[in-house]
């Protein structure tokens, strides 16, 4: 009797990333995964030794492929604002794994490209570098938050979308003037949290790294492109 295909991490990964997509990391198990390869548990358990850790390796091949072919380019707003344009490009085309990795992250060498960038890029500005890992926090925060949000939008029918919308639209339109007078004021110029996603995204990005330049202050040069003093 033939055994049983042993099958690639690779494989494994491309396997794990297609059931997700038609699901999430809830209802996401290795043994739903060993089911669909005609394995058991045990067999993917040599390639991860937890549910925990397939899920990031998964999260971390889309941080792979939006670091495929990027350079890094102009002064460090320029840098961090395309990075975080490609990673949220790349989520997009899996929207279903924005949400894992905002969960459950990542410490493959994906995560570590972008973390190096980024980092790069806070030490160009010419930030101390004992005030470095704070930025580099809260842009990581803000930027996964934002990627997740959008991305749950992003994996809604267009069914359920547009009676997202009707509801919008009925809860503002209808709001009562006496019981909410600022959102009666303001209802028909209130957008959709789905509306315009892109435009805010880059918004609030450049906004909270206006803030980061603020706190560089005066008299502190820029480093070169390589980070160095």
């Amino acid at each position: 009797m033939a055994g049983r295909r042993r099958w690639s991490t690779e494989e494994i990964l491309d396997a794990a990333a297609e059931l997700l997509r038609t699901g999430d990391a809830e209802s996401f198990s290795v043994r739903k995964l060993a089911a669909v390869l005609g394995t058991d548990s045990s067999s993917l358990y040599r390639h991860f030794r937890s549910k925990t850790e397939l899920l990031r390796a998964v999260a971390d091949r889309i941080l792979l492929a939006a670091m495929d072919g990027y350079r890094a380019e102009g002064d460090w707003k320029q840098r961090i604002t395309a990075l975080a344009l490609r990673v949220r490009e790349a989520f997009g085309r899996q929207p279903e794994l924005a949400a894992i990795w905002g969960r459950y992250a990542s410490g493959g060498a994906g995560s570590r490209l972008v973390m190096e960038e980024v980092l790069q890029a806070l030490r160009a500005a010419g930030l101390p570098d004992e005030e470095i890992p704070a930025h580099y926090h809260r842009i990581a925060v803000l930027v996964a938050a934002l990627i997740a949000s959008e991305a749950g939008v992003g994996t809604i029918g267009p069914e359920e979308y547009e009676q997202g919308m009707e509801l919008f639209r009925v809860a503002v339109l209808g709001a009562d003037p006496e019981r909410f007078p600022a959102l009666a004021h303001f209802a028909r110029d209130m957008r959709p949290l789905g509306a315009d996603r892109p435009a805010a995204f880059e918004e609030i990005l450049a906004a909270h790294l206006a803030h980061v330049g603020a706190a560089i202050g005066p008299g502190r040069t820029p480093r070169g492109p390589s980070g160095g003093s």
